[in-house]
């Protein structure tokens, strides 16, 4: 690799989502370009490392607009996307990934708990033959009201995924360039970007990474996150299963609950005219017709979803103010 593809602007694409996190964007644009600078990353691409940082402010209230702008005058790779209000890490990424122009992405967290020295090792795995490198964050310095849930989280999410690493929330992942094109990310689904690369036919590894405690501020997430994170993960396995084939699930559930409610009606049926039973005032009846109306239902659900079009997922939209330091600046709805 001995110089930038022509279809690459830069080697490496830094993409950084952040709310209110002035405090650390001076020492962590710092460290990036010190990491960068002073890796033996140029006896991997034959040259200096070309690279650009895009720091997404998702509405941020404390001025980091200033402060990335003010670092935009020292630092001609530093670019900026500002959202007009909040709209989610999700959101921060998804515009992070439309724009960068690297061959490799880099994501991090903007409150300097990921390390920026952890660029080169996790572009080296990604040239052991992967395409997504996520980071695990082995030793952690966040509270046990923080780590158990997400051990928690993490291992229900390997067992439902099938995706086995340590470390989803990890926000220290490399991509190839294709990954970020390819990988749809809306709502709150920055969790599963493993779980959908895997799932779209990309090869996934982790890579141990240093974690670092917060130094500035207070985390912007909650308990909530882990709750919101299972709903997005069912959602994640219905649409990447079944998003294409509705009957599939649908279906299936209708036979079930059909066939379970036909056996019930005729156990019910042969009881009341071999043995004279009487079947009106049992609770069996009852739940006999609702299975076979659930059923039908299911059914009808599938179909419907069969005729539905596919071209309902779409990212969130969201408004950008302006984007700085851009060849060419504009403000766009995503998705429009």
């Amino acid at each position: 690799m001995n110089a930038t593809s022509p279809e690459f602007s830069v080697d490496i694409s830094l993409v950084i989502p952040l709310y209110n996190e002035a405090e650390s964007l001076p020492e962590l644009t710092e460290q990036i370009y010190d990491a960068i600078q002073t890796s033996n990353l140029h006896t991997l691409f034959g040259h200096q490392p070309t690279f650009e940082i895009l720091f997404i402010n998702d509405g941020s209230t404390d001025g980091s607009d200033a402060v990335i702008k003010s670092l935009i005058e020292k630092h001609k790779e530093v670019k900026l996307i500002s959202f007009r209000r909040n709209y989610g890490k999700s959101a921060g990424l998804d515009a992070g990934f439309h724009a960068a122009q690297g061959r490799y992405v880099i994501t991090m967290d903007a409150d300097l708990q990921d390390n920026p020295y952890e660029i080169e090792p996790l572009i080296r795995k990604l040239e052991e033959g992967y395409d997504l490198v996520s980071g695990w964050k082995k030793k952690r310095y966040d509270p046990i009201t923080k780590t158990l849930p997400s051990k928690l989280f993490n291992f229900v999410t390997g067992v439902l995924s099938g995706v086995h690493i340590h470390d989803f929330n990890c926000g220290l992942k490399a991509y190839r360039h294709e990954v970020v094109k390819a990988v749809q990310v809306y709502g709150e689904m920055h969790r599963y970007i493993p779980v959908l690369a895997k799932w779209n036919g990309f090869r996934v590894s982790e890579l141990a990474v240093q974690h670092r405690a917060r130094k500035y501020g207070t985390s912007k997430f909650g308990l909530s996150r882990f709750f919101n994170g299972f709903l997005d993960l069912l959602t994640v396995m219905f649409i990447t299963k079944y998003m294409k084939r509705p009957m599939h699930l649908f279906g299936m559930l209708g036979i079930v609950c059909f066939l379970l409610g036909f056996v019930i009606a005729a156990v019910l049926t042969y009881g009341k005219y071999v043995y004279q039973e009487s079947v009106s005032n049992r609770p069996l009846l009852i739940l006999g017709v609702l299975l076979i109306i659930l059923g039908v239902q299911f059914f009808l659900g599938g179909l419907l979803g069969e005729m539905i079009t596919k071209s309902y997922l779409q990212s969130e939209s969201y408004l950008i103010k302006e984007m700085v330091n851009f060849e060419r600046e504009k403000s766009f709805t995503k998705g429009a």
